[in-house]
């Protein structure tokens, strides 16, 4: 597991702000043609190929949330920038916990870039968070960003915290975007997507350009990701999270029963995110969504001709950059990966 985590702390330091992914984007394609695998850039969508681009297919969104500057000494949570909101449902998490916000950024280190050679342009610190009703989105006062211009990303600082059997970090979603390199690395020569703008809703929109450009159909895209749970206690009882269904469409693969057939071959502990919140609701007697997948979307805009299943690691802390995990439930992904498209 070496190998994956000096992965993951590099990725975890290249910033990737929702809708200023290029830097990101281009660490990526560096770091896997350095392992001799091609790489295609789409508007929206790095497209990487082993030897044997039919052995599967697996997506990961490449972006995370952050700010951008949007006026003279003004900064919003980009995801939920006008522009942006067009493609939001209101049922996603982000959306769902956008209230809740306010208060944790305050003393947050943040970093701006160029969102597309990443140069680097200064270090800030947040000194205030509020929402505001008008434009339902969180404005920031930040110290020492007096200079920036509108569309300039800023990115929170970050790095891995490993500590006895936890990791954190901004995990959502570079976790995954570093299991894709590593398994690459050690020998998986399939088709693998890194999508931007999940956060704001738009990825699936560039996943499914693609599928159309070549005519290409599945039942098993398999998307990664992490999935957010209230306490420790529930995180260490969970190795990895399925789905049935989301908000938007049923799940119809092969890979959810293969994946399921594999986890309790190797006694890996396992949850359906759908029947935790129904059951959640039914025990509340309350009314939510069983939330928004970048899959889900997927196959509802394509009446099923795209489908496949996700696998997501259980966290606590979600949308922070203290979101944790196990290392048992890493070891378990990638268990589960190793055991579908190399074994």
């Amino acid at each position: 597991m070496e190998l994956f985590y000096d992965i993951l702390k590099q990725l975890i330091r290249i910033p990737s702000v929702v809708g200023a992914e290029q830097p990101f984007f281009m660490f990526i394609k560096r770091e896997l043609e350095e392992r001799g695998i091609t790489v295609e850039y789409y508007d929206g969508v790095l497209v990487a190929k082993g030897d044997n681009p039919e052995r599967g297919y697996i997506s990961a969104h490449s972006d995370r949330h952050g700010l951008v500057c949007t006026g003279h000494n003004e900064f919003q949570y980009a995801a939920f920038i006008a522009k942006n909101k067009a493609d939001l449902t209101g049922d996603s998490n982000s959306e769902q916990l956008l209230h809740n916000f306010t208060a944790r950024f305050v003393d947050e280190k943040v970093q701006a870039y160029q969102p597309w050679s990443g140069t680097y342009l200064g270090l800030g610190s947040i000194k205030e968070a509020y929402l505001c009703q008008r434009r339902n989105n969180i404005i920031f006062k930040i110290d020492g960003f007096d200079y920036l211009t509108p569309g300039m990303p800023i990115a929170f600082m970050d790095k891995l915290d490993i500590k006895d059997d936890l990791i954190s970090a901004q995990l959502d979603n570079v976790i995954s975007v570093a299991m894709i390199i590593y398994m690459y690395a050690i020998g998986y020569q399939g088709t693998a997507f890194f999508t931007a703008s999940e956060e704001a809703g738009r990825s699936w929109r560039f996943l499914l350009e693609w599928f159309r450009r070549f005519d290409i159909k599945t039942n098993e895209l398999l998307v990664l990701d992490t999935s957010p749970y209230p306490t420790l206690e529930e995180l260490r009882n969970i190795d990895i999270v399925l789905r049935h269904r989301d908000s938007n469409a049923v799940f119809r693969s092969p890979l959810k029963d293969k994946i399921k057939k594999i986890a309790i071959k190797e006694k890996i502990k396992f949850n359906f995110k759908d029947t935790y919140l129904k059951n959640k609701m039914q025990k509340n007697r309350t009314i939510s969504s069983l939330g928004t997948t970048e899959l889900g979307r997927l196959i509802f805009a394509t009446k099923g001709e795209i489908q496949g299943t996700t696998l997501q690691i259980p966290t606590i802390g979600y949308h922070t950059v203290n979101e944790t995990t196990t290392k048992r439930a890493v070891e378990s992904m990638i268990k589960v990966l190793k055991e579908i498209y190399i074994s």
